[in-house]
C-alpha cells in the first residue's frame, strides 16, 4: 500500500509540473527516474538500516548538544526572565540561531564548508547529470541559506540563462539552511529534519527537470565562486553574531504578524461561516495529503497544516502542527514533518527575488515574473519529499 501512495504522490507532482512545463519535449525521464531511485535508497538507508539510524541519531544528538551549548549564552543574558520549568519559542528555538550562525561563519572562514560544498556538488553533478553550477548550488543552499548563498555566485548570476536561474531559485526555496536546523529540531523530530535535508536536494532538481528542462553546453557549465573579502577572525565572529541576531529578529517579527493575522482570519471565518479558515484550506489540500499517503481520516488536519506553511511560513505551520500532532498517526506525522522542512512559501519568493535583484536588477525582475511558478515548483518538491518518507512508515 505504501508503494501505491508513492506512485500516486509522484504522479500528482509529475502531472502538475508537466502541465506547466516550459518544454515537455526536453524532459529527461531517465535522469528523473535515477534521482527518484536515489531518494528511495536514501530514505531506506537512513531509516531502515542500523548504520542509517545510528547516523541520524548521532546527528540529532549533535544538534541537541549545540542547542545546550547555545543555551549557556542565552541563560547568561536572559536568565530569570522565564519561570522555572517554563519555556518560550523565542528563547528555545530562535535565539540559538545566533550561535549556529557563528559556527557556520567559523567553518566558512577556515574553508571547511566551501571545500565540502564544492566537491559534494561535483559528485551530485556526476550522479544526476545536472550542470556543475546547479549541483553546487543545490548543496550550498542546504548549508548557507538565503541571501548568503546567492552572493557565492554573484559574478555568474547576471549571465545565467532564465532557465538556469529558475533551477537555482527552486533549489533555494526547497532547501533549508543549517542555521535553521536546530530551530526546526525543537519543534519536530530530528530524524525527519535530517531526512528532509537530504531528500529536498533531489526533489528540487526533479521538479526543475520537469517544469524547466534544458540542455547545457559544456562550455557554459562553469562555476565561479565569489569569495568574501578576508577580514580578521574576531571581526568575522562579530559579523556572524549580528547576522544571526538579525535572522532571529526577522523571524520573530514575521511570526508575530503572521500568527496574529491567521487568528484574525480565523475569527472572521468563525463569525461569518462558523468554520475556521484553516479547516477550509485543510479541505482544499486534503486530496494532496491523501495522495501523499496520509490516511483520509487525517487528511483535512494534515492539509490545513500544509496550506498554512504555504500561506505563512514553516515556523507558523510547525507551531500549529505541534498542537495537533499527538492526535495523528505516525505516518501522517512523518509525511507532514518532512513536507514542512523547506522555505517554500510566499514570503520566501520575495526574499529570493530581492536577493537576485540586489545583484542584477534585470535578473531580479525576471524572477519576479515567474514567482508563482517558482513557488509551485518548490511546493511540489516538498510534496515529493513528504511522499518519500511515507514509503517506509
Amino acid at each position: 500500500m505504501n508503494f501505491i501512495f508513492l506512485i500516486t504522490g509522484v504522479l500528482l507532482v509529475f502531472a502538475i509540473a508537466f502541465l506547466v512545463s516550459n518544454d515537455r519535449k526536453k524532459i529527461k525521464y531517465k535522469r528523473i527516474l535515477l534521482m527518484l531511485a536515489i531518494q528511495i535508497v536514501s530514505v531506506y538507508a537512513m531509516t531502515n538500516t542500523d548504520v542509517g539510524l545510528i547516523v541520524i541519531t548521532k546527528v540529532g544528538l549533535f544538534f541537541e548538544n549545540l542547542l545546550a551549548i547555545a543555551d549557556t549564552g542565552i541563560q547568561f543574558v536572559f536568565g530569570g526572565m522565564v519561570n522555572e520549568g517554563a519555556s518560550t519559542f523565542f528563547f528555545v528555538a530562535l535565539l540559538p540561531l545566533v550561535f549556529m550562525a557563528v559556527l557556520i561563519g567559523i567553518l566558512n572562514y577556515i574553508k571547511v564548508l566551501p571545500f565540502i560544498i564544492k566537491y559534494l556538488g561535483l559528485l551530485l553533478s556526476k550522479v544526476t547529470g545536472m550542470g556543475k553550477l546547479e549541483s553546487y548550488f543545490a548543496v550550498s543552499t542546504s548549508v548557507l541559506g538565503q541571501p548568503e548563498v546567492f552572493l557565492t555566485i554573484s559574478k555568474q548570476i547576471p549571465h545565467l540563462s532564465q532557465k538556469r536561474l529558475y533551477t537555482i531559485c527552486t533549489s533555494a526555496m526547497s532547501a533549508i539552511s543549517m542555521a535553521m536546523v536546530g530551530a526546526y529540531m525543537t519543534m519536530i523530530e530530528p530524524k525527519f529534519v535530517v531526512t528532509a535535508v537530504v531528500l529536498n536536494i533531489f526533489s528540487a532538481l526533479i521538479v526543475a527537470n520537469i517544469i524547466n528542462p534544458y540542455d547545457l553546453d559544456e562550455k557554459e557549465d562553469l562555476i565561479t565562486i565569489e569569495e568574501n573579502k578576508r577580514v580578521p577572525f574576531f571581526q568575522m565572529i562579530g559579523d556572524s553574531v549580528m547576522d544571526g541576531f538579525k535572522i532571529v529578529i526577522v523571524v520573530a517579527a514575521m511570526l508575530l504578524g503572521f500568527i496574529a493575522l491567521m487568528e484574525l482570519v480565523n475569527v472572521m471565518f468563525q463569525s461569518v461561516f462558523h468554520i475556521s479558515f484553516q479547516t477550509v484550506i485543510g479541505h482544499i489540500f486534503a486530496p494532496v495529503a491523501f495522495l501523499m499517503g496520509v490516511p483520509w481520516a487525517e487528511a483535512v488536519q494534515a492539509g490545513g497544516i500544509m496550506a498554512t506553511k504555504l500561506i505563512t511560513n514553516e515556523f507558523v505551520a510547525m507551531l500549529n502542527f505541534g498542537e495537533v500532532s499527538t492526535t495523528l498517526s505516525d505516518k501522517t506525522v512523518a509525511i507532514v514533518s518532512v513536507y514542512l522542512v523547506s522555505f517554500a512559501n510566499f514570503g520566501t519568493v520575495g526574499i529570493v527575488s530581492g536577493s537576485i535583484k540586489s545583484i542584477s536588477e534585470k535578473q531580479g525582475n525576471y524572477v519576479s515574473k515567474f514567482a508563482l511558478k517558482l513557488l509551485l515548483g518548490a511546493t511540489l518538491a516538498s510534496v515529493i519529499s513528504g511522499t518519500m518518507i511515507g514509503l517506509i512508515m
